[in-house]
């Protein structure tokens, strides 16, 4: 593998970038400060064909570049391994509730997706397949997360807090100290264990807003599986979410 890399500053309205080639692919790297941070943390962002780097306040570019340049190789191989992105089109196979549905496209169906066996069928305009089964998984989504919500509410004795579906890609989970609890519409694709672990993990937020002790005895106590069984999952497939009706935004090669 090519460890070298090429690099050249150029401007960002909200942060210095640099490209860097990687086997012969050019990649944005982007740097960020953060009085958080304590130390250089470099990561591949396989989506977008960013590598990004998060500096501390003390670091100097240079010590950010000369640390990048020690990772080459680990980026090198994250991005050799990383998950290519699913079409969503007619013929082709996505996941619903942990099982593999084909997508199935004809004229004579309803423009509104439905699920026929081993297919999720709809008509309509083709050019708009992959816009509207993915405005049906989120809508989908935001009604089983909500039942879920309802559920894990009700047994750890919380009130109901207000559900926004989104889609970020470094939390598949989130809650806010506003009674909030944010989800990625994308684990509706996930098995029901996996997805309702993430919303049984939130809820139990809503009571201990860390992770101590007494918040994974109250997570273990209202979610009816094995959490780490299903964080397992995610760690292993979740990119494969993630890249679902995803163009991948490689620079030219160098």
């Amino acid at each position: 593998m090519n460890s070298i890399f090429s690099m050249r500053l150029f401007s960002s309205p909200r942060s210095e970038a640099l490209a860097n080639s990687l086997d012969g692919v050019s990649y944005p790297l982007q740097l960020r400060r953060s009085n958080q941070a304590r130390s250089i943390i470099v990561s591949a962002d396989t989506v977008k064909g960013v590598v990004r780097l998060t500096l501390p306040s003390y670091a100097s570019e240079q010590q950010a570049l000369r640390f990048a340049q020690s990772k080459s190789g680990w980026l090198n191989e994250r991005f050799a391994e990383a998950v290519p992105p699913v079409p969503v089109e007619n013929g082709c196979q996505i996941a619903f509730l942990g099982e593999p549905f084909f997508i199935r496209w004809s004229p004579d169906f309803a423009r509104t997706p439905v699920l026929v066996e081993d297919e999720i069928r709809l008509g309509g305009p083709h050019e708009h397949i992959e816009s509207r089964i993915l405005r049906w998984l989120k809508i989908q989504a935001r009604t089983i997360f909500a039942d879920d919500l309802q559920f894990y509410c009700s047994r750890a004795g919380t009130e109901l807090p207000r559900l926004a579906v989104g889609d970020a890609r470094r939390r598949w989970g989130s809650c806010s100290g506003r009674q909030s609890i944010r989800l990625s519409w994308r684990l509706v694709m996930a098995p029901p264990h996996v997805r309702r672990s993430v919303v049984a993990h939130e809820v139990a937020h809503l009571t201990h807003m860390d992770h101590s002790r007494r918040f994974y005895a109250l997570l273990d106590d209202i979610f009816e599986s094995d959490r780490r069984v299903a964080d397992r999952w995610l760690k292993d497939h979740g990119r494969g979410l993630h890249m679902v009706g995803a163009e991948r935004q490689l620079p030219p090669a160098a």
